[in-house]
């Protein structure tokens, strides 16, 4: 198996502020360590895309998608994959990467959606997938406004479909979460365990292909690390990929 796996990094700048004199400090993080680890432990290969080299380089074309099995976005807002530099400085018309997906989930592939603050609706609606042709292909439906819902004490998911094929090994005993995005599982969907009153995790078929929705961090910090280091992490998220990849069917 082989997936497309885009987002999971950012930039950041700080200014330190010292007396009369101030300094801005940048650096750059990448939180995709955990889970692109725990998948090439499992044999799958992994090509790895942080979201400002994304903006440039997901593909452009559906024989380039093809390649891949399932794509798997987390953390990644609409804005990254639609405004390629091109487009947004040089007025030039390119193909809509967000159709693309959609076209390649309905011709078979597989397509995975992490919650954080730049999935479904995000940060202020930032991310604002419901308003893309994504809105579409996901199993879920995504709110018009900031979806977050932050939750420091942590909270438990609660299974809803035991037998679930991407539940198959993962003991029911699951670790906490410390938020996730509001979603609502759509009804043509198998909502496999919410969280809250909010579904948490989802999956549908889209034509040829099935797309899975999971509202929360795949690492932390809504992943909290009692969650990373579960010892069902690994198989979990490659069961995941196994349902909606075009290597299973």
């Amino acid at each position: 198996m082989k997936i497309l796996f885009a987002g999971e990094s950012w930039s950041i700048l700080s200014t330190h502020t010292k007396g009369f004199d101030h300094i801005s400090l940048g650096r750059y993080h990448e939180a995709k360590g955990p889970i692109k680890n725990a998948l090439e432990r499992e044999g799958v290969l992994v090509d790895y895309l942080p979201s400002h080299i994304a903006q440039y380089e997901f593909p452009f074309e559906l024989e380039k998608l093809n390649e891949y099995d399932a794509v798997l976005l987390s953390d990644i807002g609409s804005n990254t994959l639609l405004l390629h530099p091109d487009t947004q400085y040089q007025c030039k018309r390119l193909p809509n990467r967000l159709e693309l997906i959609k076209e390649f989930v309905a011709q078979g592939g597989g397509l995975v959606m992490c919650g954080g603050y730049m999935s479904f609706s995000g940060f202020g609606n930032k991310a604002r997938y419901g308003m893309t042709p994504l809105a579409d292909v996901l199993p879920v439906n995504i709110l018009n406004y900031d979806d977050r819902i932050e939750m420091p004490q942590g909270i438990y998911p609660k299974i809803l479909i035991n037998d679930h094929p991407v539940l198959n090994g993962i003991n029911k005993e699951w670790p906490y979460f410390l938020g996730y995005n509001r979603l609502e599982a759509k009804p043509e969907a198998e909502e496999i365990a919410n969280i809250g009153n909010d579904c948490f995790m989802a999956g549908m078929q889209f034509g040829n292909g099935r797309s899975f929705a999971f509202s929360s961090d795949c690492v932390p910090h809504w992943g909290s690390q009692a969650f990373v280091d579960w010892e069902c992490y690994s198989k979990l998220w490659l069961n995941i990929l196994k349902w909606v990849s075009k290597a299973s069917k």
